[in-house]
């Protein structure tokens, strides 16, 4: 059969006609499509934790016309989320969240093993709901400040970050990152792995965090690393302790770190390069302060903004890479001792 960008046309129009016929409406954002959440009708508030099932081992041409009315035959559900590629086809697994915990269960006890073609038996389970992930190979001079403001700009849900010494690496950190449900962290994980955060020169890593991993981390205590003293005199970089840090409050950080080192007002250059199809758009930008020997210039991913604010938040991230660049170029001016 034709394959039209990637899907099979047969299943492509099945499942607008699916669609179209039952009223059902799917969003697809963040490299999933959404059903529900809640579902139309749905009255009061969402179903107790613990009532997701995860769903593996799904022939990559079916799609929520068969998968949907399946699942529903056992139980109510409040949201299904199929994980897709960008060529059309499904990731192979999805989710599907019910009303609650019988129906979850009746759920697995039917369609584990279930064989949805010949030779194609569906693998169905408990979700594990994994709230945290750890990010390795950190610059060492990385603040918990700076890292915390350049997550917001690119995820979202998260509660809070912790760096610690990476056991594997000298002069390396590594952070936890905890979110504040698992979808929250899938999505993160799936962002920070396409590369929409760029931090030192190394590549860093993300994957979910290992509990045997987390027994062994020790916090690093947080080092004055922005802050230097030199001659009696403060050569203190101040962060935004904000979070999400304000554009304002920002841009009034680095003017005051400029003006303590005799430099004069930054001058912001951004451009949009690209927009992949969940929306997120890779800015190019630069920041020139006259006084200072080099421009300081990179890209970076911005989320989908639906209040316009795109271009402020990729101007917060070069200004944030001013302070480091320039913490670090203070740093590297002291004296070894």
């Amino acid at each position: 059969q034709m394959l039209t960008y990637g899907i099979n046309e047969a299943g492509k129009m099945a499942l607008l006609a699916w669609e179209k016929e039952t009223g059902i409406k799917l969003v697809q954002i963040n490299g999933q499509r959404l059903y529900g959440g809640p579902p139309p009708g749905w009255q009061g508030g969402p179903p107790p934790a613990g009532t997701e099932v995860y769903i593996a081992r799904l022939p990559q041409d079916i799609y929520e016309n068969t998968l949907i009315p399946l699942f529903q035959s056992v139980g109510t559900l409040y949201e299904f989320r199929l994980m897709m590629t960008f060529s059309g086809f499904n990731r192979g697994f999805a989710y599907a969240r019910y009303a609650s915990l019988q129906d979850a269960q009746r759920a697995i006890a039917t369609f584990h093993r279930f064989q949805l073609r010949q030779g194609c038996a569906l693998l169905v389970c408990w979700s594990t709901q994994k709230h945290e992930l750890v990010l390795s190979s950190l610059p060492a001079l990385l603040s918990r400040q700076e890292l915390e403001a350049r997550l917001q700009m690119v995820t979202e849900g998260i509660c809070s970050v912790t760096l610690h010494a990476s056991p594997c690496q000298r002069q390396a950190r590594l952070a936890v990152l905890k979110y504040r449900s698992h979808k929250a962290a899938a999505l993160a994980k799936k962002a920070l792995m396409e590369g929409n955060l760029r931090l030192g020169k190394e590549g860093m890593k993300v994957d979910w965090l290992d509990p045997k991993l987390k027994k062994k981390l020790q916090p690093c205590e947080e080092e004055p690393s922005s802050s230097w003293v030199q001659g009696g005199k403060s050569l203190a970089v101040p962060m935004p302790v904000a979070v999400p840090p304000s554009l304002q409050n920002v841009l009034a950080c680095l003017n005051m770190v400029c003006w303590k080192h005799g430099l004069r007002t930054p001058q912001f250059i951004t451009k949009c390069v690209q927009v992949n199809r969940n929306g997120w758009q890779k800015f190019w930008y630069q920041v020139v302060i006259p006084g200072y020997h080099v421009p300081i210039s990179g890209f970076t991913w911005v989320s989908p903004d639906r209040q316009g604010q795109s271009k402020q938040k990729a101007t917060v991230v070069a200004a944030l890479h001013f302070l480091q660049v320039l913490g670090e170029s203070l740093h590297s001016q002291l004296p070894a001792f």
